[in-house]
């Protein structure tokens, strides 16, 4: 984690200098410098590095929007990713010209078919506060709770299938997204409140 923490600084510094640098040397140094720091991450496979090495503009923390949304009995609901059978909180990128809450009703209705009916924001999660689980880039979580219209679960290009799980019986969860000691704040969290990580 320390070393891909470093590279990831050393890109944004690079990218920021490419990006703002008006003499031609000091361009052609950044350019140099990403170089560098990318050749640092080539022996990584994971399509999330190969994005990492290729991210242009200015460096900052990716935008990911979550819905918590529980039934009566305080299940939570979760969906099942096709690709790595994994679950998490229905959601994903925040979308450039949607707000964050635009962003999450929209997530809902695509990966689960559900009609929300209101969005508070809860938690903010910041993934660099997570060392055991690295990840190439930064993301900030904004977490809404989410109350819905119940329908039946629809068919779509992301998910495999909804559920409702308690706590103790939770399925195999996609810890870039969600963790069971987030789902544990949320829980507990008091009304009205935001939490930050």
């Amino acid at each position: 984690m320390e070393k891909l923490s470093t590279v990831r600084r050393l890109i944004a510094i690079a990218q920021a200098g490419r990006y703002y640098g008006h003499d031609a040397f000091d361009v052609e140094r950044y350019e140099e410098i990403l170089a560098l720091a990318t050749t640092l991450l080539t022996k990584n496979t994971d399509p999330l590095y190969e994005t990492l090495r290729e991210d242009e503009g200015y460096a900052t923390p990716k935008i990911d929007v979550r819905a918590f949304i529980t039934n009566e009995v305080n299940d939570i609901l979760l969906v099942q990713d096709k690709r790595t059978k994994e679950w998490s909180l229905p959601g994903g990128y925040a979308e450039v010209n949607i707000s964050p809450t635009e962003n999450v009703i929209k997530e809902v209705r695509e990966e689960t078919g559900q009609v929300a009916t209101s969005a508070t924001l809860m938690a903010i999660f910041d993934t660099n506060k997570r060392p055991d689980i690295p990840q190439p880039f930064q993301y900030y979580k904004l977490v809404f709770r989410v109350g819905i219209e119940e329908r039946a679960f629809t068919e779509n290009l992301e998910t495999e299938q909804m559920g409702y799980f308690s706590l103790d019986d939770l399925p195999p969860l996609s810890l870039v997204r969600t963790t069971k000691e987030q789902l544990e704040q949320l829980t507990r969290q008091e009304p009205h409140t935001v939490y930050c990580d």
